[in-house]
């Protein structure tokens, strides 16, 4: 496996380009002008990842209200994709990265540690992004419970 990057503020975001859960093709470049928080988790349908995916729901319309739009990516097809947004009434993009090319970008797959034990996986993370492509902030490692309010106490939103 590749050295694991890791993102810094004041570096430009990656381009992408992935499936969201309708096939539709979606990139970063289809975003500038607008800020963007993108939060990488391990798989649709799971309990920790569910709790965040709705915290951000929950959170999605003062988000939306401060000029953020939201993106969740992970590498379940879009067809799982869309059961977990219809499942969960989730309004924004979920992407799709089977092959792990945007998680490998952003430093969010790689080894990790669970309970003492290496593996190798998705590392659960969020990137905020301005208007330019900008990394804001590049939040490594976070917890599913109680991070979207701790992203939003940063944003002050």
């Amino acid at each position: 496996m590749n050295e694991r990057v890791v993102l810094e503020a004041g570096q430009a975001a990656p381009d992408f380009t992935a499936l969201d859960q309708n096939g539709v093709s979606v990139s970063l470049s289809d975003f500038r002008g607008k800020r963007i928080i993108l939060f990488v988790y391990p798989a649709a349908m799971t309990p920790g990842c569910t709790t965040e995916a709705c915290d951000f729901r929950d959170s999605l319309a003062p988000l939306q209200a401060a000029g953020y739009e939201v993106l969740g990516v992970s590498p379940d097809a879009p067809e799982k994709q869309l059961r977990f947004a219809e499942r969960d009434e989730l309004p924004y993009p979920l992407l799709s990265d089977p092959d792990h090319h945007l998680l490998q970008a952003y430093g969010a797959y790689g080894e990790k540690s669970l309970y003492g034990k290496i593996s190798v996986g998705v590392i659960r993370s969020t990137f905020v992004i301005d208007e330019n492509g900008t990394l804001v902030h590049a939040l490594y490692n976070v917890k599913a419970t109680g991070h979207v309010a701790r992203v939003r106490k940063m944003l002050g939103v």
